[in-house]
């Protein structure tokens, strides 16, 4: 594995205890690293200041300060700078307050110097891979086009008019539709053919999210705004300035949160958590659901006029089984792009296999489309995806509910009309079960049903029902 070495960026160690602090310092040293001793906070801080190191090691309790500060300075001044901190055994409980405060891991003394080298090439591997994802984004935003959306059905080009109208204004977009349908596809969509193009995407899904941290992410908070809050924060509001703002499953936001964006929306100004200081926006709002929020509404589960803010453009993203005509291109396109990825030459469709994948009903939608090809794909060992490697019988369409048995009943009239005819047909019923049970015989017939003789001929003339069987 590849080791920051002598006059790249070091290691800070901070540790009182001479003997201890030289011993770590010689460990690091023999496996080429560089290292920057601190005996405090306050030499730690000095040492923040003067160079950035690429981790941070440090005890928990030091003689001036602790290493609460100093990682709290290291997260100031890199948000990303991983810290290990150092404790007692008995000491477990501070270790797991500096992790829920931003500390990567902890070692328990005394230090084991195998066990510290292997968590700083974890420390260190895990910020190359942060920084190659930070410049691998900057890279996608550059080169960020309008996504491509396969089909050639009435239901999808009726879509795509729908989404290429909306995209000429800077109104507010609810996109509807169930689950899997790609509706933040079409969000993408909306974005890279407006005039906020250039911005930034940035989604959010509200279903994804605590409650208790939803807030804080759409609108950021303040340094000391909450236990564990070590630094400014922006959030997803102020991360798509001049963009658009997705709000995926915008239906489950909480009720009392939702006052707060409906202000935000109207008046493009908010505040972070724990600040004072009002910050305006320019940001477009595009929102999804994939449950009615009318009826959210009318159940007082979401707020009328945020409803009629958001849904000033409605979008309607149709089901998978509503343009059948579009799997085929779509099951092709999934492939291609498997194949691709995996390093495999494109495979063909077998007709059978293309006739399952359209007769299917995809109650899963798009994605549960991409699922089964990409499954089938990595199944199939020859150049052709047959039928039994798409596996649809774990997707079935679940059978059709069974019909109520009262909307055969009339319930027509007064409520004692209908207690008696529905009273009747229930005697009506279990008489004639009785009857056919004891083999045509009334009398065995009466006492299955628990009646007198007379009194069950007396039932079955009312009802209208045959009386002339054999008595014994």
């Amino acid at each position: 594995m590849e080791r920051w070495s002598r006059g790249t960026e070091p290691i800070l160690l901070v540790e009182d205890k001479d003997s201890l602090r030289t011993m770590l310092r010689h460990a690091l040293e023999a496996q080429g690293y560089s290292v920057i001793e601190a005996r405090d906070e306050t030499e730690a801080r000095t040492a923040l200041g003067q160079s950035l190191p690429a981790v941070v090691l440090s005890d928990l309790r030091l003689p001036a300060g602790d290493g609460f500060g100093v990682l709290r300075a290291a997260k100031d001044a890199d948000p990303d700078l991983p810290v290990i901190v150092m404790t007692a055994y008995g000491s477990i409980q501070d270790a797991v307050s500096a992790m829920k405060d931003g500390a990567l891991d902890f070692l328990a003394k005394p230090v084991d110097p195998d066990h510290l080298l292997l968590m700083v090439e974890r420390a260190l591997a895990q910020r190359r891979l942060l920084t190659e994802y930070n410049l691998l984004k900057e890279e996608a935003a550059k080169r960020r086009g309008m996504p491509a959306i396969i089909g050639e059905s009435a239901a999808i080009r009726h879509t795509m008019q729908s989404v290429q109208r909306a995209a000429g204004s800077d109104t507010t977009v609810l996109l509807e539709g169930e689950s899997g349908t790609g509706k933040e596809l079409f969000a993408r969509a909306l974005h890279a053919l407006s005039e906020r193009a250039n911005g930034p995407f940035i989604a959010i899904n509200c279903a994804a999210i605590p409650d208790s941290l939803l807030e804080a992410e759409l609108f950021g908070y303040e340094k000391g705004a909450f236990t564990g809050a070590s630094q400014r924060k922006p959030g997803r509001f102020e991360l798509a300035q001049r963009g658009t703002l997705f709000l995926d499953e915008v239906g489950e936001l909480p009720l009392a949160l939702q006052a707060k964006l409906l202000r935000a929306i109207e008046t493009k100004r908010f505040e972070r958590l724990g600040g004072t200081s009002t910050i305006q926006v320019d940001v477009r709002i595009v929102a999804a659901t994939n449950r009615g929020l009318r009826q959210a509404v009318a159940a007082r589960q979401f707020r009328e006029d945020l409803y009629f803010r958001l849904s000033v453009f409605p979008v309607t993203i149709p089901p998978l089984r509503e343009r059948p005509e579009d799997v085929p291109l779509l099951a092709r396109h999934f492939v291609e792009h498997t194949c691709g990825e995996l390093g495999r030459k494109t495979l063909n469709l077998h007709e059978r296999a293309l006739a399952a994948l359209t007769a299917h009903a995809w109650p899963g939608n798009v994605r549960e489309l991409q699922n089964a090809l990409e499954r089938a794909v990595i199944l199939a060992e020859g150049d052709t995806i047959l039928p039994g490697h798409l596996n649809l019988s774990s997707h079935a369409v679940p059978p059709a509910p069974a019909a109520d048995p009262w909307d055969s009943i009339n319930l027509d009239g007064s409520l004692a009309e209908a207690t008696t005819r529905v009273v009747a047909e229930a005697e009506r019923r279990k008489i004639q079960r009785a009857v056919r049970d004891a083999g045509g015989d009334k009398g065995r017939a009466a006492d299955l049903l628990q009646v007198g003789y007379r009194a069950l001929l007396v039932k079955m003339k009312e009802l209208g029902l045959e009386t002339d069987a054999t008595v014994r």
